[in-house]
């Protein structure tokens, strides 16, 4: 039986060589078998290819201190990972007053959703968490305007500017992303409600969760969904569709959350996964172009890097984590590192006003 440390380890040595595979979107660390973390760990290899190097093997040997090791392999067919870019209008993408949690969400020529209500821990004060290729036209620190609802769903900038771009994570093509992450602030503080649709107040966030827990999320397209963590630590190459000039941009250490039904549909970019007990776990930013898997990293990263928290009429949400011991360590998801930190940039956006239009619109 491989514990998931090892896993986790291959996993590392493995992942640049297998992502320049054609066909590879993705490898991280899952359960050998569903539901029974008795029995291990896995590596989990997802493609639209059978690989010939993967045909005929359901393991691989890591090799620790003269030991040699056996990871069970899965591969698991599934479409390319994408960030969504096209859709009709589906159900949260009316205009709401003060806007909450689940709604659209945008600039001018796209659609995503607010994922989060979040306040700044040093300076107080409410912003949206979403994803930077929902709130940032043009990925840079150009002024960017966000309305409510997004471009794509009818919103105007003449009617429904709630706010504008405040701090983002630039998106790399040819380095190592962890966040597609982004703050916007509004004109005013009346024109956000610390709550989420079909929820209410979120009490706070997880600092870590693990392979197997079930999710919930309010989307700007899918709606209220469930989804299953199905692996962690999971390196993935994720298409942008040009965007800002970008075409395939690689992920480090993302979660994949499975379901049989759509759970990442075009719009949902930017939506956060919640616990059943209504806490912030993960961020959506994209998924497999059928929907059932859903890209996210954990809520506690975008908290770490930007400084904030889960916002409650008073105050600031809890953070709460969860009892492990050593040995479980890589079962669960960890928060970035001082090193992988001070790799992450959080950059301002200008203030001045932005007056390039944009006829063509989107959905993220």
């Amino acid at each position: 039986m491989a514990s998931f440390a090892s896993a986790f380890a291959l996993k590392e040595q493995i992942s640049k060589s297998m992502l320049k595979k054609p066909g590879i979107h993705g490898i991280g660390v899952g359960m050998n078998q569903i539901g029974n973390l008795k029995a291990g760990a896995a590596i989990i290899i997802y493609t639209d290819k059978v690989v010939v190097s993967t045909r005929s093997k359901s393991s691989m040997i890591y090799r620790k201190h003269g030991r040699r090791i056996r990871v069970p392999v899965h591969i698991h067919h599934c479409p390319k990972f994408c960030c969504h870019s096209a859709s009709k209008a589906q159900p949260y993408q009316k205009k709401v007053r003060p806007l909450i949690a689940g709604y659209s969400i945008g600039t001018a020529k796209s659609s995503g959703t607010a994922g989060l209500i979040v306040t700044d821990v040093k300076h107080g004060g409410h912003f949206v968490l979403s994803n930077n290729h929902v709130l940032n036209a043009t990925n840079s620190a150009a002024f960017s305007p966000t309305l409510q609802p997004g471009g794509a769903d009818g919103g105007t900038l003449k009617k429904d500017r709630i706010g504008k771009l405040n701090k983002f994570i630039q998106l790399q093509d040819n380095q190592t992303n962890y966040l597609d992450a982004a703050l916007s602030k509004p004109l005013t503080a009346s024109l956000l409600a610390p709550k989420y649709a079909k929820v209410g107040c979120v009490p706070g966030h997880v600092s870590s969760y693990r392979i197997g827990d079930t999710f919930k999320k309010v989307g700007r397209t899918s709606g209220l969904v469930t989804g299953k963590v199905h692996s962690i630590h999971t390196d993935t190459a994720v298409s942008y569709f040009g965007y800002a000039r970008l075409s395939f941009a690689v992920f480090k250490n993302q979660t994949v959350i499975k379901s049989k039904t759509p759970v990442s549909l075009p719009g949902d970019s930017g939506s956060v996964w919640l616990t059943s007990d209504h806490y912030a776990a993960a961020v959506n930013f994209a998924g497999s172009s059928d929907g059932k898997l859903s890209i996210a990293y954990p809520v506690e990263w975008f908290m770490q890097v930007f400084g904030t928290r889960t916002a409650l009429p008073k105050g600031a949400g809890t953070v709460k984590t969860p009892h492990m011991l050593g040995k479980e360590k890589r079962l669960y998801t960890q928060p970035l590192s001082t090193s992988e930190i001070q790799k992450i940039r959080v950059q301002k956006a200008r203030c001045h006003p932005w007056k390039k239009t944009f006829p063509h619109k989107k959905i993220q």
